[in-house]
């Protein structure tokens, strides 16, 4: 905190309670007294201890903590759910059991460990969500429910009561930063760009900012209710070119599309449904990425840009994992060579499995083009024909895979048989994949299924959970690229030695991948 260090920001927070105020480690005001200053591990936490958020460097500004993934405990588990959204959909109930725990025992751990209980922690990401809202030009009203607040009044005291100003004066700040060219008034690394509102009621807005909004509103397709366009910052360093790469040779068509530079897909959330584009911005010291998204329902921004965050893994320490990997005198080139590498995420779990199930043992053309014939043959139509990119499908639901999959698949019958079996599992709810479940269970969950073995358990939980410590040793392309690297080639000796790498053994995985030469450095399951 005195250095200022901004590798810091996002991981925990820093209470300053001479002036009442909550700051990120960054934070150039002067440095205080070490008597007067308590730390957090959540903003949540905070403002429970009676703090305000700081004016000046807008501490939940910035790139979230990588805990969530490198933990894998309950507090962690449960704080994957609730940036997804779960509270605001089902409540702390509903929360608690995905869990497996009563609402008791879990508020508990959650106030122990983090300092705060699950409403609390809820009600931080709804400010933080709306914050982000209040910088786009959607209406007022519109924004307090998008965020998952309940009324207009509980969304005014909110904001008030972290950020001391009223949502018009928050709103009014952030579009003087913008017309200045500054990130933020005060240093933060989000520039907000506009959105736009299905329903124009534009209550609590000037008129002024009705009529700028008014301005940059695009045209609205059928089907469509919302369009907004964001920018979210990333921990630096970051290789984006890697990770939209990676994702863009698998694209499948209709369901995605990818260019040198940007990344689309449609998606299902909660609420409805959603096109996404993704694309590099911001720069090296401070990289960010563009986010333009349709929604059938603004309710879904906050999950979405969740799973945006995840897909990219946004929010890796990405100095402290390549300072580690580094150590190795095998890998230290590569490492040089692409700092900051990212571990793809998932926005949609199931997919995820199908993707894993479908590409095993084949190549990714082979894998891509299995994918296509699925998602054309029993993906449902996307109900925005204005999406462009070319996106027209959904990509198909368990339900219509179990249903009618055997008349679209093609390949090996024990391939075929284990797909329908999982896709029957997941239809049935007999089998669950969700962003808060604990690595063991996830991978012991799949492989008790009939044809599901360790590396598609060890490669889903991954992609999904955003594991940062499993090295997939049985993988070709991977014992190809530790050749490469002068590392084993068998799979028992490259655990071995591998082990110094934990626990970023995940990225290790990925620089072994793009050793290989495959396109786009790593390859769907092989």
């Amino acid at each position: 905190m005195s250095s200022r260090d901004s590798r810091f920001d996002g991981q925990f927070i820093t209470g300053v309670h001479s002036t009442g105020i909550y700051c990120r480690p960054s934070c150039p005001a002067v440095t205080p007294k070490p008597s007067n200053v308590s730390f957090y591990l959540t903003s949540a936490a905070a403002h429970e201890a009676g703090l305000r958020a700081c004016k000046r460097c807008l501490p939940d500004a910035v790139p979230g903590s990588p805990d969530w993934n490198v933990r894998d405990d309950l507090a962690a588990r449960a704080m994957r759910l609730i940036a997804d959204g779960a509270v605001e959909r089902e409540g702390v109930t509903g929360l608690a059991a995905r869990l497996g725990y009563s609402e008791r025992h879990l508020t508990r751990v959650l106030v122990d460990e983090l300092g705060a209980g699950p409403l609390a922690l809820a009600r931080a990401h709804r400010a933080q969500t709306a914050r982000l809202l209040l910088g786009t030009g959607l209406p007022i009203s519109e924004v307090a429910f998008a965020a998952g607040f309940g009324s207009i009044r509980q969304f005014n005291d909110t904001i008030a009561a972290v950020y001391e100003r009223t949502p018009s004066e928050l709103r009014s700040r952030m579009q003087w930063a913008s017309r200045a060219g500054k990130a933020n008034p005060h240093g933060a690394d989000e520039k907000w760009a506009r959105g736009s509102g299905a329903r124009r009621n534009d209550a609590g807005q000037n008129g002024a900012e009705r009529a700028a909004a008014q301005r940059d509103e695009p045209a609205r397709e059928p089907g469509i209710g919302t369009s907004v366009t964001l920018q979210l910052p990333a921990r630096a360093p970051f290789d984006g070119p890697g990770v939209l790469g990676f994702l863009g040779v698998r694209a499948i068509p209709g369901v995605e599309a990818a260019t040198a530079d940007t990344y689309s897909r449609t998606l299902r959330l909660p609420n409805g449904f959603a096109a996404v584009e993704l694309s590099l911005a911001g720069t090296p010291a401070a990289p960010l990425i563009g986010c333009v998204a349709r929604l059938t329902s603004l309710a879904d921004l906050a999950p979405l840009v969740s799973r945006v965050r995840r897909l990219l893994d946004l929010d890796a320490d990405a100095q402290a994992i390549d300072l580690a990997l580094a150590a190795d005198p095998l890998l230290a080139a590569t490492v040089a060579g692409t700092p900051g590498i990212r571990l793809p995420g998932s926005m949609d779990p199931e997919e995820t499995l199908f993707r894993a199930l479908l590409g095993q043992q084949v190549s990714v053309a082979a894998a891509r083009t299995a994918l296509s014939r699925l998602a054309e043959a029993l993906g449902d139509p996307f109900p925005d024909a204005g999406a462009g990119q070319g996106l027209t499908r959904l990509f198909p639901t368990a339900a219509r895979i179990a249903a009618d999959g055997r008349d679209v698949l093609r390949g090996p019958a024990a391939r075929i048989d284990t797909v329908i079996r999982v896709a029957e599992a997941l239809a049935s709810g007999d089998l669950v994949l969700s962003y808060g479940q604990a690595r063991e269970t996830l991978e012991s969950n799949l492989v008790a299924l009939a044809g599901i073995g360790p590396w598609t358990a060890g490669y889903v939980a991954m992609r999904v959970l955003g594991s940062p410590d499993i090295l997939l040793t049985s993988d070709l392309a991977l014992r190809q690229g530790a050749a490469r690297l002068s590392l084993p080639a068998d799979p028992k000796r490259l655990a071995a030695a591998g082990a110094g790498w934990a626990p970023w053994r995940s990225y290790a995985g990925m620089h072994l991948w793009r050793a290989a030469g495959t396109p786009a450095f790593a390859p769907e399951p092989a």
